[in-house]
């Protein structure tokens, strides 16, 4: 019987050893290495190994704040008092939207005192707030790991640019990108039946199936009233890694605005919402234009190319004029004279003349009030990021034109859907 023992421990022993020899020298496969050898693989979420943590899961409700959640997960009154004060500056608790979800993290004993709130406004980007520690509270953003795919489209406008895109299972964002790209070249009110585009852009993908939003266009394609319009997304500053879009020339498709709708003038009024008018008996009225004085008769440019939407005449605005250069930005040219003013649906250029000054309306003096709309809200037009309309500049010309190459030949051969 001890010898029957004896022969089995030594069978034993040599089975591992070879067993050792093989895996050492890679005579098993993959497969059966995992069969052999299971490791199990961390359980990582957020940054964290959510094996070492008990994980609650929620959506916030309406009506729930940061302070109900956690008095629910046995935190005290004090405690939810210092997170909130040690995180204003870099989380506000109060931006907790109803309809997101949270994930809370806590000790994995029968105390399951928090120690992590994780809280989820989109599918890409998460905020933590750590109070593990509750001498260095803090909260930080993160995102989660992605991939970037690439992907080309195409299409025929049958009715509206939107409308086309849409049809063809497009997302709305890429739809927003590409109506972007265009603003300043395209008027999409007037878009034809016939006209088409392609695009080659780059989708974000978190856990490989997840569409978590469209990251850029690469390049573009826009066949218009019969004229080709190409744009090309190209990097001019590599530090800051901005870009712009270009023509297959390296001319800008982004247009600039005249900093004055009047020659050599002067600004007696800016945009201002605490001003205070002479005329309303000293009281506080929002002033949402920007005023530039001058003789009467001076000539009034239209500062962005565009089609006027308004011609006419207000009691308060007196003569004015109104200009929709694109879906994004209006502007508006009050207090005109009656006679010499464009009328309605003529497009005019940058610098076209399209009144003069007068002093028409409630005014105490000759003026054009100066108007600036973006998204259909006034706005100063001297705190907006405006385009800059440059061209590539020169000393990048040359990479320009070898960058724009494979896109242009992947533009050439997508076929349209």
């Amino acid at each position: 019987m001890k010898r029957l023992f004896r022969i089995l421990f030594l069978s034993l022993i040599l089975t591992g050893f070879i067993y050792s020899i093989y895996y050492l020298f890679g005579l098993f496969s993959d497969s059966s290495k995992e069969e052999f050898f299971l490791e199990k693989k961390d359980n990582i979420e957020f940054g964290f190994n959510l094996d070492n943590y008990r994980v609650d899961r929620d959506t916030i409700q309406f009506g729930d704040s940061f302070g109900e959640i956690m008095l629910r997960n046995k935190m005290s009154y004090s405690q939810i008092y210092n997170i909130v004060q040690s995180i204003k500056d870099s989380f506000d608790v109060r931006w907790l939207t109803a309809g997101k979800p949270y994930t809370i993290l806590s000790t994995k004993d029968s105390t399951a005192i928090p120690k992590y709130f994780i809280y989820q406004p989109n599918l890409l980007n998460y905020v933590v707030i750590d109070f593990s520690n509750f001498d260095s509270i803090s909260a930080y953003n993160q995102k989660k790991p992605f991939k970037i795919v690439n992907k080309t489209t195409s299409g025929v406008i049958t009715s509206s640019l939107s409308e086309t895109m849409d049809e063809n299972g497009l997302p709305w964002e890429l739809i927003n990108q590409l109506s972007d790209v265009y603003a300043w070249t395209i008027d999409f009110t007037r878009i034809q039946k016939g006209d088409s585009f392609k695009i080659i852009y780059n989708e974000r993908y978190i856990e490989d199936t997840i569409l978590v939003g469209i990251k850029n266009i690469d390049a573009a394609y826009f066949k218009h009233n019969g004229e080709e319009l190409f744009a090309f997304n190209f990097v001019t500053d590599s530090l800051k890694k901005t870009s712009e879009f270009y023509d297959q020339n390296g001319n800008s498709l982004e247009r600039t605005f005249l900093k004055s709708p009047v020659r050599f003038s002067n600004i007696s009024s800016r945009y201002n919402l605490k001003r205070r008018i002479a005329y309303y008996g000293n009281k506080v009225r929002p002033h949402k234009g920007t005023d530039f004085a001058a003789p009467t008769g001076t000539p009034i440019m239209a500062t962005a190319d565009g089609r006027v939407e308004k011609s006419a005449y207000t009691r308060a605005n007196g003569y004015y004029v109104k200009i929709k250069h694109n879906d994004t930005y209006s502007t508006q040219y009050l207090h005109m004279q009656k006679n010499g003013r464009v009328k309605k649906g003529q497009y005019v250029k940058q610098g076209d003349v399209i009144g003069r000054i007068g002093m028409t309306g409630n005014t105490s003096g000759p003026h054009v009030c100066y108007r600036f709309w973006k998204n259909n809200r006034q706005v100063d037009p001297f705190k907006q990021k405006l385009p800059a309309g440059r061209p590539v500049p020169s000393e990048l010309k040359v990479n320009f034109e070898i960058y724009k190459v494979p896109f242009e030949e992947t533009l050439n051969q997508i076929n349209f859907e």
